[in-house]
């Protein structure tokens, strides 16, 4: 009678039924589960150890990490509290917050998938061929070397992950976002990186604090969302752009997952592929294209990838060169 009032104490914790609702689609790792939860990261570690006290969490060593996952008793047949917590995780009617867990989770398998060479593990568990270094990132630089020395706006940069990637290819880059915090971090980033063709400058997209058509391209990586006016918002990112330049978009495609607001501030709940081509078009920009950029079956998010070509003017800017030399001091404005 003790075991099972401490047992049911146990699982009266909101926070820890959620813990066990995701080990029960995979492993993770503290740092995994801090994201999908949205919860500090002491929080996450000491209900995983009660729940490893109780016997319903183990966990293993892979690498560097720890990983926990369901122990093996706590789904064993006979085991009477398991059938009763399933039924209750596969409620299809489940709260916004759950729904919120399976995005992000969604979105951490994603990141383990694109980031082959640091998960996969010695053997070939799903039958896929090994290939020892592959990533995503690698190949982004080497598409890199396909492109001419390009000076480019990233529009609403974050904490900068993009952009020292793109200043691995570009001759310079201009980082502009609006929180002074986020910025910081960014440059904090590119100096850990040592990527000193970055300059850094405060400002909201809407009113982007760059001479009119002073870079070649434009580029809003996870930005649009968070606008209050897309449309002005595109227009202000075609009018920084040289005549013969590039504005790319990466965004999420039109989704109904309405907590995003609450949790990360998005305005727009994504864009219908033909409403992106129209703000694009509206914005003056030409051969408008619109593609799926990443998509997987059971995830409530679909990316999309936009771009359009600023047309030439009447005056005399200066169309893309590759003559400029490179500016390679990075400075905050």
């Amino acid at each position: 009678m003790k075991e099972a009032s401490a047992l049911f104490r146990l699982l009266g914790d909101e926070a820890r039924l959620r813990l066990l609702r995701v080990l029960a689609r995979d492993r993770f790792n503290v740092t995994e589960l801090t994201g999908i939860l949205g919860l500090a990261q002491s929080g996450v570690s000491r209900h995983l150890g009660l729940l490893k006290d109780a016997g319903l969490v183990s966990e293993e060593r892979d690498g560097a990490f720890s990983y926990y996952r369901l122990a093996p008793r706590t789904r064993e047949e006979g085991n009477g509290l398991w059938p009763l917590l399933e039924s209750q995780f596969a409620d299809p009617h489940a709260a916004p917050e759950l729904r919120a867990d399976d995005a992000r989770l969604q979105e951490v398998l994603r990141v383990r998938r694109e980031n082959f060479d640091q998960h996969a593990g010695p053997d070939t568990r799903d039958g896929r061929q090994l290939v020892p270094g592959r990533s995503w990132a690698a190949w982004a630089r080497a598409l890199g070397h396909l492109l001419p020395p390009v000076e480019v706006v990233d529009v609403g940069c974050g904490e900068g992950y993009l952009t020292v990637e793109v200043a691995r290819w570009a001759r310079r880059v201009i980082a502009v976002d609006r929180s002074p915090a986020v910025l910081a971090r960014a440059k904090a980033l590119a100096g850990r990186r040592r990527a000193t063709n970055i300059t850094f400058k405060r400002g909201d997209i809407d009113r982007l604090p760059l001479e009119t058509a002073s870079m070649d391209v434009a580029l809003l990586s996870q930005a649009l969302h968070h606008s209050v006016d897309p449309s002005r918002t595109i227009a202000e990112a075609s009018r920084v752009v040289r005549p013969g330049g590039k504005v790319l978009v990466l965004d999420l495609r039109e989704h109904a997952e309405t907590w995003v607001r609450e949790k990360l501030g998005d305005r727009q709940l994504g864009f219908a592929d033909d409403d992106l081509e129209r703000l694009l078009g509206k914005a003056g920009l030409a051969d408008v294209k619109v593609t799926v950029g990443s998509r997987r079956s059971g995830d409530p998010f679909t990316v999309l990838v936009a771009s359009g070509t600023r047309g030439q003017t009447r005056d005399r800017t200066r169309t893309i060169t590759t003559q400029r030399r490179p500016s390679r001091a990075a400075a905050t404005d």
